[in-house]
């Protein structure tokens, strides 16, 4: 194998509930290997534990991603870090969750990889400056939807999987032997649409950074404009995406999006919504 260079990925950025786990799953259907173990939004776990661990180091999470900016303004630690990724992460058997043993066997390093590949995960929003120097030459993929929909879903999102609650009053004794462990929501900030809201305005912010400043390597497109012409937007995303399908493909899983899901925040009152 030597030294030889693989290609370089695409990195899908933008906000939670953007579209990035539609827009991934319909580029993996038409040829973009996206990881071997996902979860079920569509992200790669091996890249997810990468952004965690840096997100945590600098007391960060999802919903509160600003720490990471330390990390990154610190040239001797990100250097550091990007090195152990690099000689470690990427190359150490813990890369099979992402390559699988078959394709771990062949490369033995995710760099080496000759396919079209890449990985979604709306972290990467904040993560990215270090990925880049990691994949200098990485292809950027941003999604945005409008941010009254983004929150309402959120909030959705984080009040059906709440069920902490109901198991602390079923369970009340258990808690006076273990402590529990995590909250009573998902994100008390995103527990309201106008926490999601600013949220939301915070990716939109950082992912626009990277569009600009990667000019044409950077691909930005808008959720409602994926569902209401999938058949134009779909083959210009496998073009920049370096994957080859053909009409009668492409035309195949255009017809499978549900175009009633572009905007559904006309279908109410955006302005009571935010004052939530």
């Amino acid at each position: 194998m030597g030294t030889r260079r693989g290609l370089p990925p695409v990195i899908v950025i933008g906000m939670h509930r953007s579209g990035t786990g539609m827009m991934t799953r319909t580029l993996e259907s038409l040829g973009l290997f996206v990881g071997k173990d996902k979860d079920e939004n569509h992200e790669s776990t091996f890249f997810q534990r990468i952004n965690d661990w840096l997100l945590l180091q600098c007391g960060g999470s999802w919903d509160h991603p600003q720490p990471i900016s330390h990390l990154l303004r610190n040239t001797e630690i990100r250097e550091k870090t990007a090195d152990y990724i690099r000689r470690v992460m990427l190359i150490s058997p813990r890369a099979i969750s992402f390559l699988g043993w078959g394709r771990y066997a062949f490369y033995r390093d995710i760099t080496r990889l000759r396919i079209p590949w890449g990985w979604k995960d709306p972290r990467n929003t904040f993560t990215l400056p270090l990925w880049l120097d990691l994949f200098p030459d990485a292809r950027i993929i941003h999604i945005r939807r409008h941010g009254v929909d983004v929150a309402n879903s959120l909030v959705k999102r984080g009040r059906s999987r709440s069920v902490a609650q109901k198991l602390y009053n079923s369970w009340l004794a258990l808690h006076w032997f273990r402590v529990k462990k995590g909250a009573f929501v998902m994100s008390p900030r995103c527990d309201s649409v106008r926490g999601a809201y600013s949220l939301w305005e915070e990716y939109v912010e950082e992912a626009e950074k990277h569009v600009v400043r990667l000019h044409d390597r950077a691909f930005e497109l808008r959720f409602e404009e994926l569902i209401a012409q999938p058949e134009r937007v779909i083959p210009e995303l496998c073009h920049f995406c370096g994957v080859h399908a053909d009409d009668l493909v492409l035309r195949r899983v255009a017809e499978q999006f549900n175009r009633d899901r572009a905007f559904a925040c006309q279908r109410g009152s955006r302005t009571e919504v935010l004052a939530e």
